[in-house]
């Protein structure tokens, strides 16, 4: 029996210097495993694109892109605010370039673009095997501690 649960590794390694990440929620249980690598500066999000992660034409789903997009800019202004409970998404726009297919190693570079005391900004790129495939915007409320 194949073991098919969240928890499976596959026998493909992911890029060089990244891990299983770290932060795990419900709605990305189903695309396990993802990797991540913080840069210092970034969290940066990676996967080997499979059949859960595409659309019924076979290319990664934009929800997909979308959502690790989301979490790699969020994570990365998370790591440039001190004092923050955290952070809500209010704002994310993504561009889709061109498709990402099953077998690519999917990986979300963010960059963080500005931080303020309520606001942050961030923006990535979305590569498939190295090439852009999306570009993402995003903007985010800074939650304060109490």
């Amino acid at each position: 029996m194949i073991d098919s649960s969240p928890d499976a590794e596959t026998a493909i390694a992911p890029a060089e210097g990244f891990a299983r990440h770290y932060r795990r929620s419900p709605l990305t249980d189903p695309w396990e495993p993802l990797y991540s690598r913080n840069a210092g500066d970034a969290v940066f999000i990676g996967l080997h694109l499979a059949a859960p992660h595409t659309n019924s034409r076979g290319f990664a789903h934009g929800g997909l892109i979308s959502a690790l997009a989301d979490n790699a800019m969020g994570l990365s202004c998370g790591l440039k605010l001190e004092n923050a409970a955290g952070l809500v998404t209010v704002g994310l726009t993504v561009d889709f370039l061109s498709t990402a297919r099953i077998g690519q190693w999917l990986e979300v570079r963010p960059e963080v673009v500005k931080t303020g005391s309520s606001l942050c900004f961030g923006q990535c790129l979305v590569t498939a095997d190295g090439k852009p495939c999306a570009r993402a915007n995003g903007t985010f409320s800074v939650v304060k501690r109490r």
